[in-house]
């Protein structure tokens, strides 16, 4: 009753002024925002309570990595090609019928291997035409060389005239001529017949064959029979800069053994080791670079004619280098640094010169020592004093997985 009393009294007056019911409705949504906003955000919710640990006013989960002192390898990189050691077509020296092919595609040949053959019959018939020639020609001359014994004889008896002397003398050597032009016939012959063995002037691996057994082959064909890439050993072309040209040559001068890398295109698997062979005899004045030759044994055969490689020369090994994850060093407006902890766990911002890596790791020079501690992730919120708490990297992968976990729950309950 007293509720509808006062009910009724309040209505009149906004019947009187309706102006007081508008600033009434104003008032009362003011208060339910702020309410909200003031719930939604309060220390008393959970969300707050457990961002309160770690963000809000928190200390920041970090994963450090401690520096190390230890001698780092001086790498030259350079981007290079697989050169077989010797590459060879193979061709055909007679013209002929293609009878067999003596190898599989792919194979691995050996110098020397017979690889085809072709017709021999014309040239054995080339070959008996020139030795029946040669004998004919050989009679003829032992027969001058008796005309000739005779002759000399009755010369000496004063019963021919010299000039028949010199006749037949004359015409012992033309024909000693002719039995050596026959010789010579007999030995092309023979020449053209061992070319229809067609034989592997390499070793190495040999590729797919250009021309089919029953073909008619040509000395003059462009393509050949197949090619043969000496492969094992194997070579690699990469270029560096022309700076470091006098410090290679002079090593390579004093005899060292200059060790060079082949790793694949994503510089993940290392392909083969080997050495450094030599040095090209000019710079590229277009690039500012030079070309460098190395072998490898390539035992394996990880190595592949024109494989494109990512090829680093060892030029020497820093002693005792400060040594920090690559992971660590930042990049800032006044250059690099790294983000140290100390025992309080306190972070603290120091300038570093980056210098040479060597896959993860990177050694550098600034006011670091051995030991120290320095933030390896989690330091893009960081800024010098802050408060961090320090985790392992399988406590901060176990943190995140709940997240991921949850963003691919929600993405299935909700495809669109």
């Amino acid at each position: 009753m007293t509720i509808a009393n006062s009910l009724s009294g309040l209505i009149g007056p906004l019947r009187r002024h309706p102006w007081w019911f508008l600033v009434l409705l104003l008032a009362l949504i003011a208060a339910g925002v702020f309410y909200t906003r003031a719930g939604g955000s309060g220390s008393g919710s959970p969300e707050a309570a457990k961002a309160g640990g770690r963000g809000a006013g928190g200390p920041l989960p970090i994963t450090v990595s401690e520096v190390t002192l230890k001698d780092m390898p001086v790498w030259l990189p350079g981007i290079g090609t697989a050169v077989p050691r010797n590459l060879a077509t193979v061709r055909v020296r007679v013209d002929g019928l293609l009878l067999g092919i003596h190898f599989t595609e792919g194979q691995m040949v050996k110098a020397g291997q017979l690889l085809a053959e072709i017709d021999p019959a014309p040239f054995e018939a080339q070959l008996a035409q020139a030795n029946g020639q040669l004998a004919r020609d050989t009679a003829q001359l032992n027969n001058a060389r008796l005309d000739l014994e005779r002759y000399r004889d009755l010369w000496a008896k004063d019963s021919i005239a010299k000039q028949q002397l010199d006749t037949q003398e004359a015409l012992v050597r033309q024909y000693e001529g002719t039995v050596e032009n026959g010789r010579g016939a007999v030995a092309t012959a023979k020449l053209q017949l061992d070319y229809t063995r067609v034989i592997a002037p390499v070793s190495g691996r040999i590729g797919l064959r250009q021309v089919d057994p029953g073909n008619q082959v040509h000395a003059s064909d462009a393509n050949g029979i197949a090619s043969i890439a000496q492969i094992q050993p194997m070579t690699v072309i990469f270029a560096v800069p022309e700076t470091q040209v006098p410090r290679i040559n002079r090593r390579l001068a004093g005899g060292e053994l200059l060790v060079v890398e082949a790793w694949d295109r994503e510089q993940k698997n290392l392909l083969a080791k080997g050495r450094l062979l030599t040095t090209d005899n000019q710079i590229d004045p277009a690039t500012g670079t030079i070309k460098l030759k190395a072998e490898f044994a390539n035992a394996d055969s990880q190595l592949f004619p024109n494989q494109f490689v990512n090829a680093r020369l060892l030029l020497g090994t820093q002693q005792e280098a400060i040594v920090v994850p690559a992971a660590a060093v930042l990049r800032g407006s006044q250059g690099s640094f790294v983000y140290t902890v100390d025992a309080e766990n306190t972070v603290k911002s120091v300038p570093v010169k980056s210098g040479i890596a060597d896959g993860s790791l990177m050694s550098v020079e600034g006011a670091l020592k051995a030991g120290d501690r320095v933030v390896l992730d989690g330091s893009d919120n960081l800024r010098d004093g802050a408060k961090v708490e320090v985790i392992t990297v399988e406590q901060r992968q176990q943190a995140q997985a709940p997240a991921a976990g949850k963003g691919k729950g929600t993405s299935r309950a909700n495809p669109k």
